[in-house]
């Protein structure tokens, strides 16, 4: 039998959410009477493989994001205190690593503005991830892919080959330390974690996902969102 994986989930909500013209905070904002960020909560909670969440939030939002534990999270027994997050992803990446329990191994990354991942999901890319170390929830796109450079096409990537990234992505500890390390020496910020550990030269298993792992990003996606719940 392998061993269990001790792995901790950060819960990335630092962002502020300008194209979702809210008053608060992307993560704070209420999908059919509850937060993104404690819908993504719950559902990371939900997988018996994570042992602990760290919620990674914005500057300057501690009470906020106390209020809103009191008010929605309270018995949430895997939920470690939040920390702060950064201007970048990356940033908000690194100040989670730094908060992480010594005895975590894997580290789960997951935006808290995709609030409907199934826990099923969240369990199967921790488990693809432990033969190569890195794994990610993606789905296939349907539509073909143009790479644009200043208004001209420069190529067409064959649509069988382009998914479209989810979380969470799943890491050893170590491993996205090494990648976060190296892309600040060199000025790369990533649109996601896994190209951080692409950069590396180091293999990421991609895990089939479900479209429905929506990042809330505007309006529409927030109606999309409440409309899936039924409430729309």
């Amino acid at each position: 039998m392998l061993p269990a994986m001790r792995v901790a989930a950060l819960l990335l909500a630092a962002g502020r959410g300008e194209r979702l013209a809210a008053s608060v905070p992307k993560a704070f904002v209420a999908l059919a009477g509850r937060s993104l960020l404690a819908r993504s909560s719950d559902a990371l909670a939900a997988c018996a493989a994570v042992e602990w969440i760290l919620p990674v939030i914005p500057v300057g939002e501690s009470e906020r994001y106390r209020a809103l534990e009191e008010r929605e999270l309270a018995g949430a027994t895997k939920l470690l205190p939040a920390v702060e997050g950064g201007a970048e992803r990356q940033d908000s990446v690194r100040a989670g690593l730094a908060a992480l329990p010594v005895e975590a191994e894997w580290v789960a990354v997951h935006d808290a503005a995709r609030a409907l991942v199934s826990s099923q999901d969240v369990a199967r890319v921790i488990a693809a991830a432990r033969n190569e170390g890195a794994a990610l929830l993606a789905h296939p796109v349907a539509d073909t892919v143009k790479r644009v450079r200043e208004g001209r096409v420069l190529e067409t990537p064959p649509r069988d080959e382009c998914w479209a990234a989810q979380t969470p992505q799943v890491f050893r500890v170590e491993l996205l330390r090494k990648a976060l390390e190296r892309a600040d020496a060199e000025g790369f910020q990533g649109t996601d974690d896994a190209s951080l550990v692409e950069r590396l030269g180091r293999p990421v298993r991609v895990v089939p996902g479900d479209p429905g792992n929506r990042k809330i990003t505007d309006p529409d996606d927030l109606r999309w969102a409440e409309a899936r719940l039924g409430r729309g």
